[in-house]
């Protein structure tokens, strides 16, 4: 596949990059620097690694970076834990942006699978 943009997985992961975008909009001005930014960056740093790896030229590299962007995945899905225990997000919004987190990761690993074929 040439284009990132066609992947689904890409495309879920920048909805969800969009999504926790709006959803720290309202978290506490204390957080701005602290919080906000982390979950940002590590929601930023899932789409950016599958585009990055698939310009790469080899296979090897590409799974690098898909494993990359699987760690960020995975530590977004603490810091939506996170900011629901601590009540900067409802049960709700917690359980779907939880779901759309585990759903990234489950097409992450399937991509990589098949990539190692």
């Amino acid at each position: 596949m040439s284009n990132y943009r066609q992947l689904k997985v890409w495309q879920k992961a920048h909805k969800l990059v969009l999504k926790l975008y709006k959803a720290t909009e309202g978290f506490p001005v204390s957080e701005r620097f602290g919080l906000v930014t982390q979950i940002r960056r590590a929601a930023v740093s899932i789409p950016t690694n599958i585009a990055e790896g698939q310009g790469r030229v080899s296979k090897k590299e590409y799974i690098r970076f898909l494993s990359i962007s699987r760690g960020s995945a995975k530590e977004v899905e603490y810091l939506i834990f996170l900011c629901k225990d601590i009540g900067y997000l409802n049960e709700e919004d917690y359980l779907k942006l939880n779901s759309e987190c585990v759903e990234i990761l489950k097409m992450l690993n399937g991509l990589i699978s098949s990539i190692r074929v």
